[in-house]
């Protein structure tokens, strides 16, 4: 097993050094439970770390109140932790902060420690709070770029479908099928490890909703879906119909045009123009013709609509212009 130190884990051990250090610092109680607060809220993205940090303020602030109102109002006894307990964590699923039932739970505990609830032992709970936490945030700041590894699953999914393309203009040239399809598998496995990594990428960015290069893979894996669809089609196709050289010659060019722009209007046209072909062409003479050409007809309306899917794409490296140049306006 390979022994890899990430930038989280650097972030947590820095972060949780850091936190005792300051609550330390500031002579607080329990010092060392602000660094279990930054190990709890330092997350794999930006968006998961605030909700993290979120939750267990919220739910720290409730365990104050609880202790007040349990211990003060009753007694210092087990049981009534028991109690409070039974009221405390409904509570805080009722506000969506169950991740911090632990970390407050272990405010609690300081309290009935202590015996009694003072603005004091209060205060320093606060600061406990607010020093893990802030910590933990300030750590957050700082998320690697996933654009590097998002770019060469781009460039490995196009180099995919450019071969898939290529080998089934290949068969309707020749009727030869010694093709393994390993790549099928490739870009399935890799569209589906793009797409959760672009999406790392939004939960990054705490204002935009939307991740271009997360639309851009969605795009991709409809269209695998199409090809997927129309592989055992083409397959199936055996007389050497004229149609199947013209379309052969379509899916080439195709291939050799797949980029992360958006040119689909230009082989959507050359589509339709070629669909226009077909309809004036002589009517079938057989059976096996008519059959053949059927499934040519089906093919290529699949990829119209595989062309389609992207027409209303602007293009991957469009928007990433158009992004560092609202970088640059800014600076």
């Amino acid at each position: 097993m390979e022994f890899k130190i990430g930038y989280r884990t650097i972030k947590t051990a820095v972060g949780t050094a850091l936190s005792i250090i300051l609550a330390q610092a500031f002579g607080l109680e329990n010092y060392v439970s602000a660094g279990i607060l930054t190990i709890l809220c330092i997350q794999v993205t930006r968006r998961k770390s605030l909700r993290a940090s979120w939750d267990r303020f919220l739910a720290c602030l409730l365990a104050m109140l609880f202790a007040f109102i349990f211990f003060e109002g009753i007694t210092y006894h087990p049981l009534v932790i028991g109690m409070l307990l039974l009221f405390f964590i409904p509570t805080v699923v009722m506000f969506k902060a169950q991740d911090g039932i632990v970390t407050s739970s272990v405010i609690l505990l300081h309290i009935y420690a202590a015996g009694n609830v003072t603005a004091a032992i209060l205060t320093n709970e606060f600061g406990i709070i607010i020093i893990g936490i802030g910590v933990a945030l300030v750590m957050n700041l700082y998320m690697p770029s996933v654009e590097p590894k998002l770019d060469v699953y781009q460039q490995q999914i196009e180099d995919k479908f450019k071969k898939i393309f290529l080998e089934i203009a290949r068969y309707l040239r020749t009727n030869e099928l010694d093709w393994d399809g390993k790549e099928i598998t490739e870009v399935a496995k890799m569209i589906e490890y793009a797409k959760i990594l672009a999406f790392k990428g939004v939960e990054n960015q705490l204002l935009k909703q939307e991740n271009i290069y997360y639309h851009y893979f969605r795009i991709r894996e409809k269209q695998f879906e199409i090809i997927e669809r129309v592989l055992p089609i083409v397959t199936t196709i055996q007389p050497m119909v004229i149609q199947r050289e013209m379309i052969a010659d379509f899916i080439e060019e195709l291939a050799h045009g797949i980029n992360p722009g958006n040119s689909s209007y230009i082989y959507l046209d050359k589509l339709m123009c070629m669909k226009q072909e077909f309809e004036n062409m002589e009517m079938p003479k057989s059976r096996e013709e008519f059959e053949a050409r059927s499934a040519l007809l089906h093919f290529t309306n699949e990829m119209e609509r595989y062309l389609i899917i992207k027409s209303t794409f602007k293009g991957l490296n469009n928007s990433k212009r158009m992004n560092r140049k609202a970088k640059d306006e800014t600076n």
